[in-house]
């Protein structure tokens, strides 16, 4: 079994691109700008919040943070969103969710435009990966599919099983292992036998938000497991979707929690602001 190690590999990325962002500068005059809105006082969302702005650090972004109180309107937030959708400074605009009960987020999400878009949610994206055009696509399944690249792991013809179909998640990600030419199947809540449909995959990605759910026997000799989830056990301490001790024995490889999908989804948000800033300077400049 082969442990696939996000940190270090999300370490790397952003060393690249603190090289990317540094030639950026040199040739436009003006750094790359990521915004980040935070609305209320969510515990967990100040945590990544804090953790996305250490990682522009360390890649050369400049961060602009925007934290609103609990009370703020729905208009306050649309208005700040739509501003920042016109300063040429940010070329990304990242609103931490979940937000404050008495918000509507897909009204403030859509103030965002497609260009400046780096989760990669918004519907215009999500149908450039539908037609396999180029756009910017969900950072952790971006995440994943580049993890899968960097330990040399073939997709082109493999059964590929994503369980879970959010759209944050299990979509985009079956559709990025069918761009790369895996055979794929989608599971959820109504799958007749999830059991059988895990047993065939040769690269299996949990993605339900429940604790140790895939068991070792859900998993054939040989997967690849690639578990998304971040959940807490009956202890409180944090795992994942897979029950790793016992799966790592039959997996040749797979992602820890923590330590594995989750520093690639910061890391892949930084290098969807870079795309997003070079972009918009070659439009700019044609």
């Amino acid at each position: 079994m082969t442990l696939i190690d996000g940190k270090a590999t999300a370490a790397e990325i952003r060393a690249e691109l603190k090289t990317r962002s540094s030639a950026f500068e040199e040739k436009y005059g003006r750094k790359i700008g990521l915004a980040v809105v935070l609305i209320g006082e969510d515990p967990a969302s100040k945590v990544y919040v804090r953790n996305k702005i250490k990682g522009c650090e360390e890649a050369g972004i400049r961060s602009f943070a925007h934290y609103l109180p609990e009370n703020t309107s729905q208009t306050q937030a649309e208005e700040l969103v739509a501003t920042l959708a016109e300063d040429e400074n940010v070329h990304g605009i990242l609103v931490q969710l979940p937000l404050p009960k008495h918000l509507e987020a897909e009204r403030i999400l859509a103030k965002i435009p497609a260009a400046k878009d780096v989760d990669g949610f918004c519907a215009e994206n999500i149908g450039k990966l539908a037609l396999r055009e180029s756009g910017t696509v969900a950072c952790t399944p971006l995440g994943v599919m580049e993890l899968l690249k960097r330990y040399h792991i073939p997709t082109a013809g493999k059964n590929a099983v994503v369980v879970g179909r959010s759209n944050i998640v299990g979509r985009p990600m079956a559709l990025l292992l069918l761009n790369a030419d895996a055979t794929v199947t989608i599971c959820h809540s109504r799958t007749r036998d999830l059991k059988a449909e895990c047993l065939r995959a040769d690269i299996l990605v949990a993605a339900i938000g429940k604790p140790k759910f895939i068991t070792e026997d859900m998993v054939k000799d040989g997967a690849v497991v690639i578990d998304v989830g971040m959940d807490r056990d009956e202890n409180g301490k944090l795992c994942g979707d897979v029950d790793f001790e016992k799966v790592s024995g039959k997996a040749s490889y797979i992602t820890p929690v923590p330590g594995g999908i989750g520093p690639m989804t910061i890391a892949m948000l930084l290098s969807n602001t870079c795309e997003a800033a070079e972009r918009s300077m070659e439009k700019k400049n044609q």
